[in-house]
């Protein structure tokens, strides 16, 4: 699977600009990803941490859940890989776990997620509200929040693709 990387339009109206910077970050994880066998993307960073990119991508496949579909729409279909048992289920790794499998869920989340949010208004308030304040959150916050989790799991991927390959790059 090969991803190409769209620069986000510099001029373009404030959702325009949003939804471009989520899909740059979603695409560089991608791209972090790639060329790698399943053992490859299995490998934690350092030990003791069980940090890997296929974790990477399977905890993002949960974290568009969450906020596209449990905190944005009211939906709760329930975690992907997590439990009450195992509350970083989508680190904990197997032989038996693919790159397919979890490139395939990550996707579909993403397309939920992208077909929940065009039913809203960057203003219009989420279903869901934060345990902290009580409040709902806006779609304008929920973009810009999935911006900033992208952005420092990228970072993770460029430290952990760098361990395994020597590969680097923006």
């Amino acid at each position: 699977m090969t991803t190409e990387r769209r620069e986000p339009a510099q001029n373009a109206d404030e959702r325009t600009m949003l939804e471009g910077w989520l899909d740059y970050h979603r695409q560089t994880l991608a791209v972090k990803c790639q060329d790698l066998t399943d053992e490859q993307l299995r490998t934690a960073s350092v030990p003791p941490s069980e940090l890997s990119l296929m974790g990477l991508v399977r905890h993002m496949a949960e974290v568009e859940r969450n906020w596209f579909r449990r905190v944005l729409t009211g939906d709760d279909p329930g975690p992907i890989h997590y439990s009450k048992e195992d509350p970083d289920g989508e680190f904990h790794l197997t032989e038996a776990d693919t790159w397919q499998d979890a490139h395939d869920g990550w996707q579909t989340e993403i397309g939920i997620a992208r077909r929940n949010a065009a039913g809203f208004g960057l203003d219009e308030l989420s279903a869901g509200r934060s345990r902290h304040s009580g409040e709902p959150f806006s779609l304008r916050w929920i973009y810009t929040h999935m911006i900033e989790e992208y952005a420092r799991h990228n970072g993770h991927a460029d430290l952990i693709r760098e361990r395994i390959d020597g590969v680097t790059g923006d």
